[in-house]
């Protein structure tokens, strides 16, 4: 007869607790005066300035179509880019940024 293996026992997995945010993203931040009339005015959190400009890119269509990580600027846009016609998503965070006290 084959004997069979006692199944050892572990000890209970710790649940993980739900993520909390950073208390510096959720800090309501001053917004430009280029910058307001993309979001709009008002303080708001890095977060929210950041779904808000996705959300004018999204609906104004202006990710680029061939290279979709670019986004081609509007006039409004063109002057929270500090004059470019065209950014790369990652630099487009560090450009709004400086619009953000």
């Amino acid at each position: 007869m084959a004997a069979k293996k006692k199944a050892s026992k572990k000890p209970a997995a710790k649940k993980k607790s739900a993520r909390k945010p950073s208390a510096a993203f959720m800090k309501p931040m001053q917004i430009s005066a280029a910058l307001s009339p993309v979001i709009g005015a008002g303080p708001f959190p890095r977060t929210e300035v950041t779904k808000k400009l996705w959300a004018y890119i999204k609906k104004h269509g202006l990710q680029d179509a061939k290279n979709r990580r670019n986004i081609n600027a509007d006039d409004h846009l063109k002057v929270v880019f500090g004059g470019k016609k065209q950014v790369s998503m990652f630099d487009m965070t560090k450009l709004v940024s400086k619009h953000l006290k």
